[in-house]
């Protein structure tokens, strides 16, 4: 029976991986070398507020990656930027396509630099990045990223400010339990934990910490994790960084999720 239930749920499962197409199809001639090219990658990430910028970033990270295929930073600039034009394209079809495009980038990262921890990272979060648009590659996708996120941990765990701890704590969290996934709230904390101790002032770090003790009925520490996500992210909008309101709103409502939560909990019935 549970065969033929694996069965019937894997009839619209399409695989996360195809094979990449040649870096030159999608990258533009260098017109300078990787070093100067990466300088004015970071430069123009640094304006992605400012229309185009984040397009005029990936370009250049992509021609960096052109010049010197075995430079993983350059491919993760690129998936990076990829992420962020996503996060605000409305178009759905247009979304897909950039989750797909960052998805190969990711394989051509890991053809230049054959398990390199930024090539882990980032491939993992760009498969992320597709499953979410396209749901039939999830089951493929989770355990991908979890090996992927696990390899990147060992390989170097301060990526993204612990980038792989925390979002292997996510996909532990959201993945279906096995045998239909990677899943496992109980291991997600100390993924979560160790994403907090690498840099405990990222506001993400302690979203994925609070959400791994709502999993784990742990309460009062996540109302404590999304209070200290909330003012990491009122700060950080301070300072200009462009996600940090969205981040202010996500702890606003969770921390209101989870007061309603908590007061339903304890309420107790007064007898008639």
């Amino acid at each position: 029976m549970k065969r033929a239930v694996l069965l019937l749920l894997c009839a619209a499962c399409a695989s996360a991986l195809q094979k990449p197409p040649p870096l030159e199809t999608i990258a533009a001639a260098p017109r300078a070398g990787a070093a100067q090219l990466l300088a004015e990658a970071d430069a123009a990430w640094a304006r992605r507020t400012e229309p185009a910028q984040a397009a005029a970033a990936e370009d250049l990270y992509l021609q960096a990656a052109r010049a010197d295929p075995h430079r993983a930073e350059s491919f993760a600039g690129a998936i990076r930027a990829k992420a962020f034009r996503l996060g605000r394209e409305k178009d759905g079809a247009q979304r897909l396509r950039l989750a797909q495009e960052a998805v190969a980038i990711g394989q051509l990262c890991e053809e230049g630099s054959p398990a390199a921890a930024p090539c882990d990272y980032w491939l993992a979060a760009a498969l992320g990045l597709q499953a979410r648009e396209r749901s039939a590659t999830a089951k493929d996708a989770l355990p991908r990223m979890a090996d992927l996120l696990r390899r990147a941990a060992r390989g170097d765990p301060s990526i993204d400010h612990g980038g792989p701890h925390r979002l292997l704590a996510i996909v532990l969290m959201r993945a279906p339990n096995w045998p239909l996934g990677p899943g496992d709230p109980e291991a997600a904390l100390p993924e979560a934990q160790a994403a907090v101790r690498i840099d405990a002032e990222f506001a993400p770090n302690q979203f994925a910490l609070a959400e791994a003790f709502r999993k784990n009925d742990g309460p009062a520490e996540a109302r404590s994790a999304y209070s200290k996500a909330l003012r990491l992210a009122t700060d950080a909008a301070a300072r200009g960084d462009p996600d940090a309101a969205g981040w202010a709103e996500e702890a606003r409502e969770a921390l209101r999720e989870v007061g309603i939560r908590h007061q339903a909990s304890t309420a107790t019935v007064t007898p008639a």
